[in-house]
């Protein structure tokens, strides 16, 4: 039966149109935007979960900005402590010349001051960004604590993760260098004495200049971990919630054909109670 004022044809045409027309506004935006889940509307755990993961992903790359500051002062400290090693092992060296007899003891002495002299003036020029890691004040063991990254645990708390590091206290070295007299020596025990003292604190410079090497290497692995772990990170946010732009390239196609088919069929529906006009001609 042909009714005048119900035309379900066209009513179930429009409905089509209209459910084509929607899934292609989708489409487009998903193609716009490259996203598939741009709000929690589309996919409501997805956009939770992502969310989460950008924060620990921004995070994570937010430390490992900050860890380079440190890697570089912890770097321009160890090349500053493995110079002063070098010049405490100059020092003995002309500690252990003063051993021989008939040397100018004066002489050496003046070489030593000037090396220690070198000394200080490498601890002090051996800063980043007015930071130090060689200037710990004499005596006193600085630590210092770098946070390294982010956790959470099963329920979602998150937490930071840390490690520690001592300053090198090259300041005592250089002190007890200062205070070698070579001429104040009145027999060969003296000066064998204070050879000893020199070799100990040189030993000292060398552990300063390995306990920095091992900080700073375990810095470079952080950081090359860091690294990775938000690449991980930025992957499992885009599998979530990336659009494939191959399938919706071909999803639109697909629909702009749908659109142009229920647009004719919407038009073919409404022709049908014009038909019922020839009937009274």
């Amino acid at each position: 039966m042909t009714s005048i004022l119900t035309n379900n044809s066209a009513m179930n045409a429009l409905s089509t149109l209209r459910n084509i027309n929607n899934s292609l506004s989708n489409t487009q935006d998903r193609i716009s935007t490259g996203l598939k889940v741009a709000s929690g509307k589309d996919n409501a755990a997805y956009f939770s979960i992502s969310s989460t993961m950008k924060g620990d992903s921004g995070m994570t790359k937010a430390i490992d900005e900050g860890l380079t500051l440190t890697k570089n002062s912890v770097s321009t400290g160890r090349l500053g402590a493995e110079t002063v090693a070098d010049l405490a092992r100059q020092f003995v060296d002309r500690v252990a010349f003063a051993q021989a007899e008939g040397v100018d003891l004066e002489k050496v002495q003046e070489e030593l001051t000037e090396l220690v002299g070198r000394m200080n003036n490498t601890i002090s020029q051996s800063t980043f960004n007015g930071a130090s890691a060689i200037g710990a004040v004499a005596g006193t063991a600085e630590t210092v604590t770098v946070v390294t990254g982010i956790a959470r645990d099963a329920a979602g708390a998150l937490s930071t993760t840390s490690f520690s590091f001592d300053k090198a206290d090259l300041r005592t070295v250089t002190a007890a260098l200062g205070g070698i007299d070579v001429t104040a020596a009145a027999d060969a025990a003296a000066l064998a004495a204070l050879l000893v003292t020199a070799e100990t604190n040189l030993g000292l410079a060398v552990d300063g200049a390995t306990s920095l090497g091992i900080a700073e290497k375990s810095i470079e692995t952080q950081q090359s971990f860091l690294g990775e772990l938000s690449k991980r990170l930025d992957n499992g946010i885009g599998g979530m919630i990336d659009a494939d732009m191959e399938s919706e390239a071909a999803r639109l196609q697909a629909l702009q054909v749908q659109q142009q088919l229920a647009t004719q069929a919407l038009s073919i529906a409404n022709q049908g109670p014009q038909n019922i006009l020839s009937l009274f001609r």
